[in-house]
């Protein structure tokens, strides 16, 4: 999701972007956010600390989390700094916050589900930009809304979580997004 909101951004934003620095900022993106936690997690399956991709079991989710918060804190200071493209930078502050909160729930022994974690911290970055460059982004919003009921039901329908570990993966996702648009918005 978080390779899905840069590639997003570089879409809706008015503003120029060498061709370059579009190409080196989604590649570095989709390193951090896609080939390193790919290889991660075949190295925490080789060392049995995951038995499988989905992470039923809650402790399976620890270190999963904990990496995903070092390669977020990676990608806020080394490639999406503040100056440089503000929304993306608290695009991924969010993201991070996000990732924090789903951690401190795990060591709480509850499950939120990173899912709709993801969809909905996307949507409401998404609706942010629809209001910080004025453009009129329904369409996007709507279908991300729908992918947002879509995820929430396919979890339902596969029994990986309950109602309230949707919700609350739903506004694991969406507050702290909403809490970075007082800084860049």
């Amino acid at each position: 999701m978080p390779l899905a909101g840069v590639v997003l951004y570089f879409q809706i934003s008015p503003r120029f972007f060498t061709t370059s620095f579009l190409f080196s900022k989604i590649f570095a993106t989709s390193i951090m956010t896609v080939v390193i936690p790919i290889l991660s997690y075949f190295m925490l399956k080789n060392l049995n600390v995951v038995t499988e991709i989905h992470l039923k079991n809650v402790k399976e989710r620890r270190y999963p989390l904990l990496l995903q918060l070092l390669f977020t804190f990676l990608l806020i200071n080394i490639v999406f700094k503040g100056y440089e493209i503000p929304e993306l930078y608290f695009f991924f502050v969010g993201i991070l916050a996000s990732s924090l909160a789903a951690f401190i729930l795990v060591l709480a022994k509850f499950k939120a589900s990173l899912h709709l974690i993801g969809v909905s911290g996307v949507l409401t970055f998404i609706i942010g930009l629809s209001i910080h460059f004025n453009q009129n982004l329904l369409i996007l919003i709507a279908l991300l809304i729908i992918g947002c009921g879509g995820t929430a039901t396919s979890r339902l329908d596969a029994k990986a979580h309950t109602y309230l570990e949707l919700i609350i993966g739903f506004f694991v996702g969406a507050l702290p997004q909403l809490m970075t648009f007082k800084y860049w918005l």
